[in-house]
């Protein structure tokens, strides 16, 4: 097998994806890519090859891309402007002979109807890497449980109250470790290419039930109050969150748009999230971790 490559291996999901493939392959078969190759000086260190690429500077990309066989494109955090970047991305290992290419992205993603505007974004990359040439596989990500026990819970903790607009939709919370551990099993093994995989965690739940358990293990309550998308729009003003991601201000407090917020909201209530795989657990071999767990593991991080 050639060498693998992750991209943005200096964020959350890349540096976990980094770790758990240097205890499965030899470091010398590693290719590890930031824009800031100073985050990555712990992975130098194994002897794994650090390399520096820019999505949004594609003079950068060949070199990086240089003598990797599968690649694992995180998706980029810029709602809207990131097709371009992973576009940029994928010309460059095609140039450069990658073979295969393995895409986080989202779950739901290609319904009809599906208001995400975090979808779109997916989709079109999806439909980039299949028209490409590539083989690829599309990992599918549902909402994780580490945002719902930070993210969520801390300040519906805080606050003692929660609006929401995903109303009693389900959506099957999944652990970031997992979505990372079928990521490394797809790079890993044989026989995925050309597929698309649901990473769901092992059951569904309502957001005011996850919410509800959040409240149940603090000892603290948080009412959820239901609210339409315009509510939560207003709500998400109210913090000073822009509301598109064109309107995000560069290097601010809050790196995200309402807009890719409500509208996944939206997606829950209208059931684009409604599914539980096992893909996960025929991918890796073990089971996906229950929402429980991962609120075990941050409780710490909540307010007392």
């Amino acid at each position: 097998m050639g060498k693998i490559i992750v991209t943005g291996a200096s964020g959350q999901f890349g540096n976990a994806a980094a770790k758990l493939l240097l205890e499965k392959v030899p470091a010398e078969d590693l290719i590890f890519l930031s824009r800031s190759t100073d985050k990555l000086a712990e992975l130098a260190e194994t002897g794994a090859q650090v390399r520096a690429a820019d999505f949004d500077d594609p003079s950068t990309l060949r070199a990086a891309m240089r003598g990797g066989e599968r690649m694992l494109l995180i998706s980029t955090t810029r709602v809207g402007t990131r097709v371009e970047q992973h576009t940029n991305a994928v010309e460059a290992a095609v140039a450069e002979g990658v073979k295969h290419v393995v895409y986080t992205s989202i779950l739901g993603s290609g319904q009809p109807d599906n208001p995400s505007v975090e979808q779109f974004d997916h989709l079109a990359t999806e439909r980039m890497i299949e028209k490409s040439g590539l083989a690829w596989t599309h990992l599918r990500d549902s909402l994780y449980a580490e945002a719902v026990a930070t993210a969520m819970a801390i300040p519906a903790l805080q606050a003692g109250h929660k609006p929401e607009n995903a109303g009693q939709g389900l959506v099957p919370i999944v652990s970031r470790d997992d979505c990372v551990a079928i990521a490394v099993g797809v790079l890993t093994q044989d026989g995925h290419e050309n597929k698309a995989y649901d990473v769901t965690g092992p059951e569904l739940w309502t957001l005011p039930d996850a919410m509800a358990l959040v409240s149940q293990m603090a000892g603290k309550p948080i009412e959820i109050e239901p609210v339409d998308d315009e509510g939560m729009y207003q709500y998400f003003d109210s913090l000073g969150v822009a509301r598109k991601a064109s309107d995000i201000v560069p290097d601010g407090p809050i790196p995200w748009a309402s807009e890719g917020m409500v509208t996944f909201g939206q997606s829950i209530r209208e059931g684009f999230m409604n599914v539980v795989s096992d893909d996960v657990e025929r991918v890796t071999g073990r089971k996906p971790r229950s929402l429980r767990s991962v609120l075990e593991q941050f409780q710490h991080t909540w307010p007392q």
